[in-house]
């Protein structure tokens, strides 16, 4: 079920860029909770979810003029905040509250399903590779009453998919970007730098499962590593120590920025929130700027 505003909230759509260092305002609306903002290939648009349902609007709309157009999903299930867009643009792939992955391509000739039946067994969709041929995904499945998240593969051609973990920890926010070498990696979030839930960290591994770096190691609880296309960059969302999971309306979530190889980072904003703020990939296709939500206080 698709999730809704505490009374009297909202949530506001903000754009940061790098060279200003600082914020824009895109859109607040306290009647519709939309959630994890992705840029288009052209820089001109932003696509969010909300209510189950997924909208793009101006990237450089003005608050007092902003309007988010609803895209036609087709008939699939309500979706979650877990969206990608193609690197060409003809295509948002989405992930649905029924665990599966689907293909929504812009061009209105209907929907189709990309992930595979596994029986008792959830997809959730974080990222694309660059040439489009690959979905980056964590699978949520169970060992009795334990969840098990795990990276994993989709080609979009066929053949098999890749399995990139398996070791009992919980991982999340798969994401493909150029790592400092120039190479395409995938970065993800995992509880196995601390062993224990309420302490993730941020790593990237190659593709084919080689060379696992670990990027962050802080009393912080890291998550979503969204690396930038010019590979200089990656930001991703901090939460207060010992915070379990990524849950919704926390105080003191940092966006914070560090780099590929895990250098220093440095606070860019501090929010009221968390859960989506900016769960996907939600860079300009420049590097310039990158996209967020916040959501206003309970009252």
């Amino acid at each position: 079920m698709a999730r809704g505003f505490a009374p009297g909230q909202s949530a506001t759509l903000w754009v940061y860029d790098l060279a200003a260092d600082a914020a824009r305002e895109v859109t607040t609306s306290d009647q519709l909770l939309f959630e994890a903002p992705n840029w288009t290939p052209d820089g001109t648009a932003l696509v969010v979810n909300g209510g189950g349902r997924l909208f793009w609007l101006p990237a450089d709309a003005a608050p007092e003029g902003a309007v988010l157009t609803e895209i036609d999903l087709g008939g699939i299930p309500e979706i979650n905040n877990d969206h990608v867009v193609s690197p060409d643009g003809s295509t948002v792939y989405v992930s649905a509250e029924d665990g599966h992955l689907y293909a929504i391509p812009l061009d209105g000739s209907g929907p189709r399903q990309v992930s595979r039946d596994r029986g008792d067994f959830r997809h959730y969709l974080h990222g694309v590779s660059a040439d489009g041929a690959t979905l980056a995904y964590i699978g949520l499945s169970w060992d009795g009453d334990r969840r098990v998240t795990n990276v994993y593969l989709l080609p979009l051609g066929g053949g098999d998919e890749v399995q990139l973990t398996d070791d009992g920890f919980q991982d999340d926010g798969a994401e493909f970007g150029p790592g400092p070498d120039g190479a395409e990696w995938v970065y993800f979030n995992s509880e196995r730098a601390g062993g224990a839930e309420g302490h993730a960290q941020l790593f990237r591994v190659r593709p084919d499962g080689a060379s696992l770096v670990q990027l962050t190691d802080d009393e912080r609880v890291n998550w979503f590593p969204h690396p930038s296309p010019s590979g200089e960059h990656v930001v991703y969302v901090s939460y207060p120590p010992g915070t379990k999971g990524h849950p919704e309306n926390i105080a003191d979530v940092r966006i914070r920025l560090t780099t590929p190889d895990g250098g220093t980072g440095r606070d860019v904003v501090t929010v009221f929130g968390g859960q989506g703020a900016m769960n996907v990939g939600s860079w300009a296709p420049d590097s310039s700027a990158f996209a967020y939500v916040t959501y206003s206080e309970l009252a």
